[in-house]
């Protein structure tokens, strides 16, 4: 078999490959004769042609129907799987010497014989990965840095040999580092020419002669050694890139997650569900394979695959489907050139930082230590029947251990994504950086999915600090106002300011709730740009009956006062969605052209496309046109019924040397919430009903002329502005005008008090 050589990572062509199955589809080759059939396991065999390890069979073979595309549908090819390599083509030739073991009834009555053609392509199983479908038990995908094969096979056992025989072959052929540990070739070679200068002096050849010799022989050797260095430099090189190559894919093998840096895998594998098998897994997401567009698959494309240089850049990319102006255009894919350095050097300036700035964080919530009781959010309702509900107070059942001043700092999260942005603005590329300010917007969503619990109110005057030296940020939020409820917050992180504030309005709809945001945030660069947005609608449901979830909704927009402006829309859900939590959006220039589209969903990722593209909405699994702008983080491993993010475990924490320095307004000393978290429920549910009784006076306070501390509002309907001073105040520990907001207050306290509470 002789193989055209290009890059082993990929789908390569061959030249002169044995196939052979013609184009029947499915239902043809089904009503062919299945008078002989092998047993679905694969016993070992010798033979002096064949590979052998561990006495294992090493090539096998057999009938695959391959998706092609909607106009051609599945056709069958004929695979050999050999040597960790599997390899297709339209026909297949054995000779009678051939050893090889055939799966499936359909492949041992269709032993191909004819005339040689080229395979359609082959895939190395150690930089693939392959999966079961969870919804066809014929089908089974396999992953490669270029596309994704379809398969199907003729039963429901040929599929478990295939499976079986994929695994085995793989295994056989583990990813090894590379060993440079070759033939040393010394590069200070040196070269004497005496003897033969004395033997031609024996033979009477002249001094002038023999001189002209030795320089001969003196300089074909020095162009010879300067050759040797040049390969010696190119070898070197050769292996270093190897190793590099080698250990980003072992680093995929042991985690079985996509992997941001290299972009060897195009699509998220989940290494929860895994099977018997550690290279193939089901999961629930088999189905968002099934709906990807399988167009680029078609016959057109099996003879060959140079894309080699594709796949492995995500600086390469297809415009073919977009449309608008091509100066914009041009503009664009000039700035996007300029992306991998910047990745790079955030990459590297977050090392330093993580390298200078060693902040342990807790992993989990304290163990609890009572035994939570159950309550009832119906028969809650059904024991205050006629009373006044603004007077019932909650369990603390109904709550998670963090305020709604915290729950603001989650939205921080993902806070590299405006480190990329400012970076990316410093080179002049403010396509990119709007690209990452939108992924920003979508990312503080994330932290909502499976968070079944409303956090605390804060009380009037409470605040809450972060920070975070090792991601850069320092963040600050008060409840500025309790009717109706404001919060306001303020971030500085590297190069950039964010700051807003935000009041829900809500609607109650029986079996669900509405929640309405109001309020603009506001994030600056450290050059002047400014960008603007509010958040979209949040809808919870299921409050009475069933499992409770939420999800969200609207148009947001992206304002900028430079160069781009974003749309993003989230998708509202409908009862036969399988596909939810889908967000669309685009990007317009100054002249209102669209220079790129975005999609994704808000709990799991973003992706884009240069241009105006016409994205599939059913459909959001990356291809290679498609390049990733942020990605969220898998959830910690020890779940509480909380289902809080590891960055939200970490927001609450108080150790000794942190409650030293805070005043006593932040949420990280409020009792009832403390109570919560370490699971004493009792003591809980006592703190907030007396807390609830002081939030009660709280407009009176607030009528009586209250200020929040640290943030002023801007004129009457102004938004809410920081004051400053209150990193300085913490230096110096000194909380002058900070009252302990979780202390007794009686309302004949409020006169004399509302002036300096």
């Amino acid at each position: 078999m002789r193989v055209k050589e290009m890059h082993p990572l990929c789908c390569i062509s061959l030249e002169n490959f044995s196939g052979g199955i013609g184009d029947q589809s499915p239902e043809e080759a089904s009503s062919l004769s299945r008078s002989r059939s092998l047993p679905v396991s694969l016993p070992a065999f010798s033979n002096n042609n064949s590979l052998q390890v561990s006495g294992s069979v090493t090539r096998v073979a057999g009938v695959l129907y391959k998706w092609t595309n909607y106009g051609k549908g599945w056709r069958s090819r004929w695979f050999v799987l050999r040597d960790g390599v599997l390899s297709y083509s339209k026909i297949g030739l054995l000779s009678p010497d051939d050893d090889v073991r055939l799966i499936g009834q359909i492949s041992t009555n269709r032993l191909p014989r004819g005339k040689r053609q080229k395979t359609g392509g082959i895939v190395h199983l150690k930089v693939s990965r392959f999966r079961e479908s969870k919804s066809d038990e014929r089908r089974f995908y396999i992953f490669t840095a270029t596309k994704t094969l379809h398969l199907r096979t003729e039963s429901k056992n040929d599929r478990v040999t295939w499976i079986q025989a994929l695994a085995s072959s793989r295994n056989l052929f583990p990813l090894k580092i590379v060993n440079d540990n070759l033939p040393f070739v010394p590069n200070d070679l040196s070269l004497s020419a005496q003897k033969l200068k004395k033997r031609l002096l024996e033979e009477g050849i002249s001094d002038a002669v023999v001189k002209d010799c030795e320089q001969i022989i003196l300089s074909e050797f020095s162009e010879m050694q300067g050759q040797l260095k040049v390969l010696l430099e190119e070898r070197s090189c050769l292996i270093d890139t190897l190793r590099e190559l080698e250990a980003a894919n072992i680093e995929i093998e042991a985690n079985g997650i996509h992997n941001g840096e290299y972009q060897l895998m195009k699509h998220d594998f989940s290494t929860e569900c895994s099977g018997k098998y550690s290279e193939c897994t089901t999961t629930e997401s088999s189905e968002d394979v099934e709906k990807q567009d399988l167009e680029d698959g078609s016959d057109v494309d099996e003879n060959f695959f140079y894309d080699t240089n594709e796949s492995f850049s995500e600086l390469t990319l297809s415009c073919g489907s977009v449309e608008g102006g091509s100066d914009s255009l041009d503009k664009v894919k000039e700035l996007r050139s300029r992306q991998d350095d910047v990745e790079k050097m955030h990459h590297k300036q977050s090392i330093e930082n993580s390298v200078h700035v060693n902040v342990e964080r807790r992993k989990n919530l304290p163990d609890p230590v009572e035994k939570e009781k159950r309550v009832s959010l119906w028969s809650m309702i059904k024991d205050n029947v006629g009373k006044d509900l603004t007077r019932v107070c909650l369990p603390v059942y109904f709550n998670e251990p963090i305020s709604s001043l915290q729950k603001c700092c989650e939205d921080l999260e993902y806070s590299h994504l405006l480190d990329q942005a400012y970076e990316y603005g410093r080179q002049g590329n403010n396509f990119l950086r709007v690209l990452k300010v939108a992924a920003f917007a979508v990312s503080g969503y994330a932290s909502s999915e499976g968070r079944h619990c409303k956090p605390f109110n804060p009380l009037l005057g409470e605040t809450y600090e972060a920070d975070f030296p090792e991601k850069g940020i320092r963040f600050f939020s008060e409840k500025v106002s309790h009717h109706p409820t404001v919060i306001a917050c303020h971030c500085e992180g590297r190069g950039w300011r964010f700051w807003g504030d935000s009041n829900l309005r809500s609607k109650f709809w029986g079996r669900s709730i509405q929640l309405d945001p109001v309020g603009v945030l506001n994030l600056e660069f450290d050059d002047g740009e400014l960008f603007q947005w509010s958040k979209v609608t949040t809808n919870i449901y299921n409050l009475i009956l069933g499992k409770v979830y939420c999800d969200h909704h609207g148009t947001m927009q992206i304002r900028g006062n430079r160069e781009y402006s974003c749309t993003l829309k989230f998708k509202e859900p409908s009862i036969l969605d399988r596909n939810p939590h889908q967000v669309h959006g685009f990007v317009e220039d100054a002249n209102g052209r669209k220079v790129a589209t975005l999609f994704g969903k808000w709990d799991e990722g973003m992706y884009y496309v240069e241009g105006e593209s016409s994205v599939n909405p059913k459909c959001n699994m990356p291809s290679s046109d498609e390049s990733m702008l942020w990605k969220s983080e898998k959830p910690p491993p020890n779940l509480t019924r909380y289902n809080l993010t590891s960055f939200a475990i970490t927001l609450n924490e108080l150790t000794l040397d942190l409650k030293e320095r805070l005043p006593p307004t932040d949420s990280r000393l409020r009792p009832d919430q403390r109570h919560l978290e370490n699971g004493e429920y009792e003591k809980a549910n006592a703190e907030k009903q007396r807390l609830e009784r002081r939030q009660r006076i709280s407009r009176k306070l607030q009528d009586s002329g209250w200020k929040p501390r640290w943030f002023y509002k801007e004129g009457e309907d102004g938004p809410y502005r920081y004051t400053g001073g209150y990193w300085e105040a913490r230096k110096e520990g000194k909380w002058d005008g900070c009252p302990d907001v979780f202390s007794e207050l009686n309302e004949s306290m409020v006169g004399e008090s509302g002036s300096r509470f």
